[in-house]
Parts: structure tokens; sequence; C-alpha cells
């Protein structure tokens, strides 16, 4: 299922992503209401969208990362196995082959 993982490794930081910038939508939001309003904005006004928009983007990387590393490792461990799987097939074609013109002669 490698095919899943590649796919999990690719959105997650886009989830991530996505989650910034509702996050700061949600930021801009509060700054808007309260312009509207004539209050002052404050700190406090705007960190619920920025603490949003960091908490997506590091459970978006915390997925990424590991997903990545496993990934590129089966990867790699598929790729050493297609080639093992060559090298028998070649071998054996070598043998049959040597055998074939041994019964030839």
């Amino acid at each position: 299922n490698l095919p899943v993982l590649a796919t999990l490794t690719h959105i997650a930081p886009l989830l991530g992503l996505l989650g910034t910038v509702t996050g700061m939508v949600n930021a801009f939001q509060v700054i808007e209401n309260k312009a509207s309003a004539m209050n002052p904005v404050n700190p406090g006004d705007l960190a619920g969208g920025i603490w949003e928009a960091l908490l997506t983007m590091v459970f978006g990387l915390c997925v990424a990362i590991p997903a990545t590393v496993a990934y590129n490792y089966l990867t790699s461990r598929v790729d050493g196995f297609v080639l093992d799987m060559e090298r028998s097939a070649t071998d054996l074609l070598n043998i049959l082959g040597e055998r074939r013109q041994d019964d030839e002669v």
C-alpha cells in the first residue's frame, strides 16, 4: 500500500496549510469585527486564530515527516527486492542458456 502512504505524505502538509489559512481567516475576522464595532484589537483577540493556524501546521508536519521517512524506506526496500529478483532471473537464464549449449554440443 505504498501509494496510500505516498498520498498521506503529500496531503498531510496541505491539510496543515489549510488549517493555517483557516486560522488566519479567523484572526482577520476578529480584526474586522472589532474594527466595525470601533473596539481596539488586542493580542488576546487574535490568539485563537493564530493558535489554530500553528497547531494545524504542527499536526500536518507531525504526520508528513514520519510518513515521508517510512515511504522512502519502504520504497528503497522494494527497489532492493526488485533488483535481487532481476539478478536471480538473469542468473537463472544464464544457467539455462549454458545447459542448452552443453546439450547441443
